[in-house]
């Protein structure tokens, strides 16, 4: 910038001092004293006030306009001043802070796509992995037949089975991977209806109940005082929130004799539902990102065992899209629990 406040403040208050004097001097009666008193103290005040006037109200604003626009040539979108839009009696005041703004919101923007860039990253990293595992395993039983196992009764049925299994493993991989990005991009659409929860878990319940008792496992059933508790939501997808929490309950009990409670607890204008077990229990520093998907609590667990790592994240974006979302309290070594509310239904005419 060739033009500076002091420049400009000086040229102004030389004009108007030298103006001033002219027209004082054709008086008869003003000395030549008085004339140069006027020149200097119109000059000195002059530039001060004008000095004043241009630097705080045009120039340090302009300049501030000026470093906004060379950052955002630079694509340099780091922002010191973050403070909130204020009223101001300056001119250019608000168009600074608008640009400001600007910048701010493209930061943000640069911020967030970069995250995504990472999370994409680990996504992709993840989902690579996942399904190499079954492939892998089903890849190598066929070829394995393929060069002469197969002529072999016992070995080619044992065989195939197992890339059954892993092929059965890769399916309910592909089919829960299509449900959460569904979940995300909003293609699955939440059917919301009254229905009777009670009904749902002792559903759950008959479906799990033969793999809890296969792992002498107890699954405990609290209905409280009423045998029917009418809530408000997506019966598919809650019946899948719970059918995943209650899976979850089993896998985490290593010991004899564990036992899983389900208890439902009615509130003013919801319902309290949780699952509690007495597992080996969640790490505090696991408990923030077991909604991850594709994280599991022991890494060294198989993947032969486990599941495919996407049941709680499905279980939060099916919460989510209820209102609400999950509790997680749990204690190393004594177990955990998982609890969510829904809204209540309204009653059933008798």
């Amino acid at each position: 910038m060739l033009l500076n406040s002091r420049a400009l403040a000086l040229l102004l208050a030389l004009s108007i001092s030298t103006i001033t004097t002219l027209f004082l001097s054709l008086v008869p009666e003003v000395e030549t004293k008085e004339l140069v008193i006027t020149a200097l103290l119109s000059f000195s005040s002059d530039y001060l006030l004008t000095y004043i006037i241009l630097e705080f109200l045009f120039f340090k604003e302009i300049r501030e306009i000026y470093g906004a626009l060379d950052k955002l040539n630079k694509r340099d979108y780091l922002l010191v001043d973050k403070k909130p839009i204020k009223k101001s009696f300056k001119p250019f005041t608000k168009v600074n802070q608008e640009l400001k703004s600007y910048v701010k919101v493209k930061q943000e923007e640069i911020e967030k796509l970069k995250k995504l860039e990472v999370f994409r990253r680990e996504f992709v990293a993840d989902v690579s992995h996942e399904l190499k595992t079954p492939i892998f395993a089903a890849q190598g039983f066929v070829h394995t037949l393929l060069d002469g196992a197969i002529a072999d009764k016992s070995v080619r049925m044992k065989f195939l089975k197992k890339a059954a299994k892993s092929l059965d493993r890769l399916d309910v991989l592909v089919q829960d991977l299509m449900t959460i990005s569904h979940m995300e991009t909003g293609a699955i659409k939440m059917h919301f209806e009254d229905f009777d929860l009670v009904e749902l878990v002792d559903e759950v319940i008959d479906q799990l109940e033969n793999k809890a008792g296969k792992r002498g496992i107890k699954l405990i059933y609290k209905k409280g005082v009423n045998q029917s508790v009418r809530v408000h939501g997506d019966p598919q997808r809650i019946y899948q929130v719970m059918i995943n929490l209650v899976s979850n309950a089993i896998e985490s009990i290593k010991k004899k004799n564990g036992q899983v409670e389900i208890n439902i607890r009615e509130n003013q204008n919801d319902v309290t539902i949780s699952i509690r077990d007495d597992g080996r229990g969640i790490p505090p520093e696991d408990i923030n990102r077991i909604f991850e998907r594709f994280y599991r609590v022991e890494k060294s667990r198989s993947r032969e065992k486990g599941g495919t790592g996407l049941g709680l994240a499905i279980v939060k974006h099916i919460l989510e899209g209820h209102g609400s979302n999950v509790e997680v309290s749990s204690t190393i070594k004594q177990g955990s629990i998982f609890s969510f509310k829904l809204k209540k239904g309204k009653l059933l005419n008798n």
